[in-house]
């Protein structure tokens, strides 16, 4: 790995021993020997943008792949590390335009590891944290595909903490709560500035998070954060209070992809400086 973070060519890459040790009870894993004409599927989890955060055990089924298919907040980098001739396959949805449904990448995947091929999925953050990866194991496990979900670093803690914004600490907030603002599930989560609430996929409906927040009884005050691009070169890091997170946002002009922290513990941030905006 470079010193700046960025994935080295494939030939650079020397790490030998890709294995997990014997997997527990119950949890399902590829076959770690390849034998002609035997598929699988590999949910691999990317973290949150910098390559180097992909774990061993994902990067060495990303070598064995001979199609990827992945997602829009998947490091590009690491394509540099699959053999010759992999097969890409872009499923990257962006607000508003799917390359694909669900349902049909969902299908790509079961169909490619039916012909025998290995697929490396490749994600953003997590599989399993509000990343549909529950919906695609579920759909390998029911086409009786062999798969295996490869864990990532969440950007819902990843990026905070790439502000210098812990989602706990000792006398701020003993829990968080993860949720997308796409729903309205955030009216049904502590309004409270000692419990962390971290919305993924919110810059659309910001004011309305906002509003819903407020309705519920959150201090008006609360201190807030918006985490752009986070562990990439072009971080920024806005905080602000509550009451005023959505005229901040539209005033820097906050873009996707981004991560909001709302709470206390955006206080310990070095980022940490008050933007207020008239009421």
């Amino acid at each position: 790995m470079t010193t700046d973070g960025v994935a080295p060519p494939a030939d650079e890459w020397t790490l030998a021993a890709t294995t997990a040790g014997q997997p527990a009870p119950g949890v399902e894993r590829v076959p770690d020997t390849d034998r002609p004409g035997t598929g699988w599927v590999a949910l691999i989890g990317c973290g949150p943008g910098a390559p180097g955060l992909l774990t061993v055990r994902g990067l060495g089924l990303l070598r064995r792949s001979d199609v990827v298919v992945i997602d829009r907040l998947a490091p590009r980098q690491l394509l540099e590390a699959t053999a010759p001739g992999t097969e890409v396959i872009d499923v990257g949805k962006r607000p508003g335009h799917h390359l694909l449904p669900q349902e049909q990448i969902n299908a790509v995947l079961v169909e490619r590891a039916r012909t025998g091929q290995r697929v490396a999925r490749l994600k953003g953050g997590d599989p399993y944290v509000l990343g549909r990866g529950g919906e695609e194991a579920a759909a390998c496990r029911a086409a009786g595909v062999a798969f295996e979900v490869v864990p990532g670093i969440t950007s819902a803690v990843a990026v905070p903490a790439a502000a210098g914004i812990p989602v706990t600490h000792r006398g701020l907030a003993r829990g968080f709560s993860v949720v997308t603002a796409h729903e309205e599930l955030i009216s049904t989560v502590p309004a409270r500035r000692d419990h962390t609430l971290i919305l993924l996929m919110g810059v659309a409906h910001l004011r309305r998070s906002a509003t819903i927040l407020l309705r519920a009884g959150a201090d008006p005050d609360t201190p807030a954060a918006i985490v752009e691009r986070g562990f990439l070169p072009e971080q920024r890091v806005t905080t602000t209070v509550l009451r005023c997170l959505p005229d901040v946002a539209a005033e820097v002009g906050v873009t996707a992809p981004a991560v909001v922290v709302i709470g206390d513990v955006v206080t310990v941030s070095p980022a940490w400086n008050t933007r207020v905006v008239p009421a």
